[in-house]
């Protein structure tokens, strides 16, 4: 595997530029410390490592000198946009100075190419049985553009974004890559944080779950722009899989029936972090930092901190992945089950 994205798959690189103290919830449940991953354990990522029997993506920023990265590198940085920090610096719209963007994470991919192929057969060979996944990303470009614009205007960013997306999976192409992913992204409509931020009153501006209809479907938006840019790229190179990952509604089905999946649920409750502190979805303090604490089973929890979500979602969208309907078209079965513990 080689994968590109931001802290929905993440497994180490941005805390080589800010460490995790080391008593930080992050990690807990399942790597009994801080793993560097957004969560509380592992991500869809390892899921879908696992499920192919191979080993959890080593981060690239953590590479060592002769370290064999044959059968796997990440590339994804927590805070990762798809749009370079120049595209938002000119419309004065902050992100952070060290989320590497796509474009960054794909020149990494460049300096690295020769210590997994070099010549052209070999890197046939090898491209042959590595899927490149490109994302989840531009959930930070549109969190980016929240705060500035209202819910009309970020549609206008929706085509920079997916460009973007659809300029590295062409590169990837170009440097010989033949199986790739694409994923779509999340309901941010149900996500805790911007539940709890946007908090309104107008009734009409939720769903019968308790989402928020604009920013979902703000989301749809995208999507359709996006799936458009895979047929385009399908259709450019009839020699190239390219599969489409549905992470949209792999988790938008948690939200709609968390009793159904074991995940506690009442009107606030579905949508109640684990690691946080009191407050309306118990997001009055941020996780890892003064008197947050963690709940008691995580695995009750979709969501962890308000904007990522639990180990027990990310497996149910990764199952959702390999072996539902959420994969357009579906990858070749794993050899392995998604472990349930």
């Amino acid at each position: 595997f080689i994968n590109f994205g931001d802290s929905i798959s993440d497994t180490g690189n941005a805390v080589t530029h800010k460490p995790f103290p080391a008593n930080s919830p992050y990690g807990s449940t399942y790597f009994k410390r801080p793993s560097g991953r957004m969560s509380n354990g592992r991500l869809i990522i390892d899921f879908l490592a696992k499920a192919y029997g191979l080993p959890l993506l080593p981060p690239y920023l953590t590479l060592t000198k002769g370290q064999d990265v044959k059968k796997g590198v990440n590339f994804a940085y927590s805070g990762s946009t798809a749009l370079p920090k120049s595209f938002f610096d000119l419309r004065g719209i902050d992100v952070p100075e060290a989320a590497y963007s796509l474009g960054t994470q794909l020149e990494w991919f460049h300096k690295l190419k020769p210590s997994l192929c070099r010549t052209k057969i070999e890197c046939d060979n090898y491209f042959k049985n590595t899927l490149v996944l490109v994302g989840e990303i531009g959930g930070n470009d549109i969190n980016a553009i929240i705060p500035h614009k209202n819910i009309t205007e970020i549609r206008e960013f929706v085509p920079h974004i997916v460009q973007m997306i659809s300029h590295v999976t062409s590169e990837l192409i170009k440097e010989g890559a033949v199986q790739l992913v694409v994923p779509g992204n999340f309901p941010i409509g149900c996500n805790s944080y911007l539940l709890h931020t946007v908090n309104s009153d107008k009734k009409e501006d939720y769903d019968s779950f308790g989402c928020l209809k604009p920013y979902n479907a703000a989301i749809k938006y995208f999507h359709e722009h996006l799936r458009k840019a895979v047929d385009t790229l399908r259709q450019q190179n009839p020699h190239v899989n390219i599969t489409y990952f549905d992470y949209y509604d792999a988790a938008l089905r948690l939200f709609q029936a968390p009793e159904k999946y074991d995940f506690i649920f009442g009107k606030i409750k579905t949508f109640e972090v684990c690691c946080g502190k009191g407050d309306q979805y118990n997001l009055g303090g941020v996780c890892g930092t003064g008197d947050a604490t963690v709940c008691p089973d995580p695995s009750k929890h979709i969501n962890w901190d308000g904007f990522h979500l639990t180990e027990a979602s990310y497996r149910l969208v990764a199952k959702g992945l390999i072996e539902g309907p959420f994969a357009n078209p579906p990858l070749k079965p794993p050899p392995f089950k998604i472990p349930q513990e």
